[in-house]
């Protein structure tokens, strides 16, 4: 029977690993849910996370037809419509006519949303760069490969 240098069997060495693996994602899930939550209270305390994200996508790529955002967002367009007309009704975004198709319309971020969301403390930097951003430029790029094989869909590089 192989064991591991510490004696353990290796099938246990190994659930143990992804058991200690899964409880950091739980931590850093909790992490960002709260950050978000605390951001987007900044903005309005009427502006639910998920507003925020739209709202973000919208600021990072410019008025966008709610199908595409539901696609990046993995959610149906139902739930982009719902969130439209909260930020709508905050005053963080509007509704354009796509000139290329009268029925289709662009959601866009409102200049008072881009205004709002650059006076966040920390401005447009991303949740998690106050924490990463000690880090040597080295592990920041091992942590970006790992990230990736396991946002990958086989979990492959």
């Amino acid at each position: 029977m192989v064991m591991t240098e510490n004696g353990e069997h290796p099938q246990a060495a190994i659930a143990e690993a992804l058991a200690e693996v899964e409880e950091q994602m739980m931590q850093l899930a909790a992490y960002v849910r709260g950050a978000m939550r605390d951001t987007a209270m900044r903005i309005d305390p009427a502006l639910q996370p998920f507003g925020l994200k739209i709202l973000r996508m919208l600021r990072r790529c410019g008025p966008t037809h709610a199908s595409a955002l539901a696609e990046a967002l993995e959610v149906d367009r139902s739930v982009i419509s719902r969130q439209a007309r909260l930020l709508e009704d905050l005053g963080l975004l509007e509704l354009a006519a796509d000139p290329a198709d009268g029925r289709a319309k662009f959601l866009a971020a409102t200049p008072l949303a881009i205004e709002k969301m650059a006076a966040v403390p920390g401005g447009d930097k991303s949740l998690l760069h106050g924490r990463l951003a000690a880090w040597p430029e080295a592990d920041l790029h091992q942590f970006a490969l790992l990230l990736r094989r396991l946002n990958s869909p086989d979990g492959a590089e």
